[in-house]
């Protein structure tokens, strides 16, 4: 049985009404609520980017069945791995049985504020590393480390939830979604790509597939045009270049001849609800297990939530 997800999008709200979205989508039925992790946001105009990590917490503390996921971390660069072990237990000990850390190599946007951004390459080396450090932290283990990029000389973590705590990891190519297929308790995409898919495994409930579809739902399509073009037009310029810029005015710039209709092809806009049905399908008909919607447009979340619980969620439950 799929799974559907809302998402905590902190580029665009704040962190009060993150925890109170946290709250509205529990109340509305989603079965879990993903966390984006970023230092800035991909445009000025969105205008948000508080810290995942107290979010987390907070949402955690604040709900009682909605699950929870970091979507996505990066333990490469503004991380060590060993805090982000912490991070990740201290979250599952507040929701037990409720977290799960998704994590990724990153973005420059958020990770070049601590030193110089990787080629993909290394990145990837180092997502190992991470990886190879923070898995057996969560298990309990007494870690000691030397690695090419990393070093833990001692580290344990003392408040560990029973059960552990599952790592989804975050795959866009070949070289990602072997990681994933080595290191993760499940796999994250953002494309509705079988074949990537089928590379990370027969599918099956021990090994879910997250992915994420934008969606600006709203009772004026051509008003929700013009918010998609405005906060989500970042989107058209694909994963290897997103990857690459530093700050918000490298987005604006490489945005800046983005159509309306560039962007309405890729984020079903408007009150049509088979419209967003359908992109949700996309990633069921992928393979995917699990999929979390992004309202785009801060300003109208409580709608949304409401018209998901009422239309939206029992038309996905009846595919």
């Amino acid at each position: 049985m799929a799974e559907f997800g809302y998402t905590l999008l902190g580029e665009q709200a704040g962190p009060r009404q993150l925890i109170e979205d946290a709250v509205r989508a529990e109340g509305a039925g989603f079965d879990f609520a993903v966390v984006s992790d970023h230092f800035h946001p991909w445009l000025e105009s969105q205008g948000h980017a508080p810290f995942a990590w107290s979010v987390l917490g907070a949402a955690a503390y604040a709900t009682s069945r909605l699950k929870l996921m970091s979507f996505v971390t990066c333990p490469v660069r503004r991380y060590h791995p060993a805090v982000v072990a912490q991070a990740a237990a201290t979250v599952a000990s507040i929701a037990p049985g409720r977290f799960t850390l998704g994590i990724g190599a990153g973005e420059n946007l958020n990770e070049h504020i601590a030193g110089p951004w990787p080629y993909v390459t290394e990145r990837h080396d180092m997502l190992v590393e991470a990886l190879e450090i923070i898995r057996p932290l969560l298990d309990g283990a007494t870690v000691h480390f030397h690695g090419t990029y990393f070093q833990v000389p001692e580290a344990k973590l003392y408040d560990l939830p029973e059960g552990g705590v599952p790592i989804a990891v975050a795959a866009s190519g070949p070289a990602s979604i072997e990681i994933a297929a080595e290191f993760g308790d499940a796999v994250v995409a953002v494309e509705p790509d079988a074949a990537l898919t089928e590379r990370f495994g027969a599918p099956g409930r021990e090994r879910p597939r997250y992915g994420q579809v934008a969606l600006c739902w709203g009772p004026d399509e051509q008003d929700c045009r013009k918010t998609a073009l405005e906060q989500w037009r970042w989107s058209a310029l694909g994963w290897p270049v997103m990857s690459e810029l530093p700050n918000p005015a490298a987005f604006e710039a490489a945005s800046q001849f983005v159509r309306e209709e560039d962007v309405a092809e890729k984020v079903p806009c408007g009150p049509d609800l088979d419209r967003h049905v359908a992109a949700v399908k996309q990633f069921l008909d992928a393979g995917f297990s699990h999929v979390a919607v992004v309202q785009v447009g801060g300003e109208r979340q409580g709608e949304f939530v409401e018209w998901a619980q009422r239309e939206l969620l029992p038309a996905l439950r009846s595919l």
